[in-house]
């Protein structure tokens, strides 16, 4: 199989991609969960796009998530909750591996859409997995799951 990135996706689950954009772009900064060199988990906050087919992880020079994702590309991306416990649109997850791109040309088309502070690092994902729970009649806890190659599942709990 192929390199499944947001364009795959959007393919393959419209419905759940709409609904996770929709969930990212609610708010600004959001939680990236990356292993750090002994094997522990980092969480940080980070703010993402959705460009070209691609969901992008930009991030300051140095910072230790990109040192993380250098060393070890695995990553869980977490969508703002937003304020009190309403979770409108569900509790959004995405999982995969980071690519940094060094490509000049990429870059300058990531910097001349997103204006972000010079200079930084750059990561294309690969998605591995996407995760949207939600309450669905006040009765159910349904979580939607899709992976690369299979359709969404959903299940229900009461």
């Amino acid at each position: 199989m192929g390199r499944t990135n947001w364009a795959a996706f959007v393919a393959a689950a419209p419905d759940l991609a709409r609904t996770v954009e929709e969930r990212f772009g609610a708010f600004t900064h959001h939680v990236l969960a990356t292993l750090r060199k002994d094997g522990s988990p980092r969480t940080t906050g980070l703010e993402v796009r959705f460009l070209d087919g691609e969901l992008w992880l930009g991030m300051m020079p140095d910072s230790l998530k990109a040192f993380d994702l250098r060393r070890d590309p695995r990553f869980a991306l977490q969508a703002n909750p937003g304020e009190g416990t309403g979770m409108g649109g569900g509790d959004v997850r995405v999982s995969g591996r980071a690519v940094e791109v060094d490509d000049a040309r990429v870059k300058a088309a990531y910097r001349k859409e997103v204006e972000p502070p010079e200079p930084f690092h750059l990561f294309r994902t690969e998605l591995t997995e996407v995760v949207r729970t939600s309450v669905e009649d006040d009765t159910y806890l349904v979580v939607e799951v899709w992976k690369p190659g299979a359709p969404v599942r959903a299940l229900r709990r009461t």
